[in-house]
């Protein structure tokens, strides 16, 4: 089934480019990892990232994505307002960092499907720190966004006891479920006689 999906992402994206050649059609984001960096770049973020690529997913990480010269803010958020799924992983620092709290904003006001993985952290234990320096409004934004992030079904790890080939496989099973789900809401968009077959 994995196998499939991938190719029947990018079949409809460039049905849909062909269909209408006057639309610029960027190559599209299938899934947009948000993490803070720091705390796991090296370790699940960047193995979630290598897994889709295997699998020819358009995969975005801003440490293998962005290259020298690119916009930070202008790449990071055409990414999030293409990609089907989000993935949010968070760690015990993830609230510390803007750009963190940016993307996940970003993702959860373009209505994206957000899977979170608390990476040895729970979600109560995450909250938004006003140090003065963001206007409350941009706050309320980042709070409202990690609320309903602590609210919708994640995976939990803990990296002192979790098995690393399960994690990876049950968030490999979420996103692939919620790339489906997403192409098959947008079939049944163009085509309301569209039945799922499977």
């Amino acid at each position: 089934m994995q196998r499939l999906l991938a190719p029947s992402s990018k079949l409809a994206h460039t049905t849909r480019c062909i269909a209408n050649p006057t639309l610029l059609c960027p190559n599209p984001c299938d899934i947009f990892i948000n993490h803070r960096g720091i705390d796991t770049k090296k370790s699940i973020s960047g193995l979630l990232y290598d897994h889709f690529t295997s699998l020819r997913l358009n995969t975005f990480l801003d440490s293998k994505s962005l290259k020298p010269g690119d916009k930070i803010f202008g790449e990071i958020d055409a990414a999030i307002k293409t990609c089907e799924v989000g993935i949010a992983v968070f760690s015990p620092r993830y609230c510390d960092s803007y750009f963190c709290l940016h993307e996940l904003t970003l993702l959860m006001e373009n209505k994206k499907r957000v899977i979170p993985i608390f990476w040895d952290v729970k979600p109560s234990e995450l909250c938004v720190k006003d140090d003065g320096t963001r206007p409350a409004s941009e706050i309320r934004r980042f709070q409202l966004a990690l609320k309903e992030a602590r609210y919708t079904v994640g995976l939990t790890f803990d990296t002192s006891t979790g098995d690393w080939s399960k994690l990876l496989a049950m968030a490999s099973d979420a996103v692939m479920k919620n790339l489906l789900e997403v192409e098959e809401k947008k079939l049944m968009s163009i085509n309301p006689t569209y039945k799922h077959i499977i």
